[in-house]
């Protein structure tokens, strides 16, 4: 059901889509800057307590992803590294880097939109949130506004590539 039966039927989003509803508007920020549109938000007790977006290109930095940035913002925030009780919401499957940190911040969920086939490892290459070789394992919930999300991405992409076209 699109947004906009769910506003003409006065459909109310489950907590998972209102959150990634959050994340999604972390990552039209991003997109406004030229990033790849990807946002992330943490929820702690009923709550966001962080909100970030890709900035890689901005800050010129290799960690400048949405996930690390909020992790940073949540811990800061909590006054601890460790995320327990918290859940993270985030628009594309996360990378190794950010799977990885996840795991180390002991965030308990994960909230996922598209699946990232090429990169992603929270299921497609790999699962770095739920491996039983780590002392920590994640919650994985995988597609929440899947389609919403995959197609920011899409339409960033197909612009990118326009853009480029136009410009040789």
């Amino acid at each position: 059901m699109t947004d906009t039966e769910k506003k003409r039927k006065k459909i109310e989003y489950s907590p998972q889509e209102k959150y990634m509803k959050e994340a999604l508007k972390q990552a039209k920020k991003a997109e406004a800057l030229e990033e790849v549109p990807i946002g992330c938000v943490i929820v702690y007790e009923g709550k966001v307590i962080a909100r970030a977006y890709n900035r890689r290109n901005t800050d010129k930095n290799t960690l400048a992803h949405a996930e690390i940035s909020a992790i940073r913002k949540a811990s800061k925030k909590l006054g601890d590294w460790r995320l327990e009780g918290c859940s993270l919401y985030v628009t594309l499957e996360p990378c190794q880097m950010c799977a990885g940190a996840i795991v180390q911040a002991r965030i308990s969920e994960v909230i996922m939109g598209a699946m990232n086939p090429k990169a992603g490892c929270g299921g497609s290459v790999l699962n770095l949130l739920q491996m039983e070789e780590f002392n920590h394992q994640v919650k994985v919930t995988r597609g929440v506004l899947a389609e919403e999300c995959s197609n920011m991405l899409s339409d960033f992409f197909k612009r990118l590539r326009e853009k480029k076209k136009e410009n040789k």
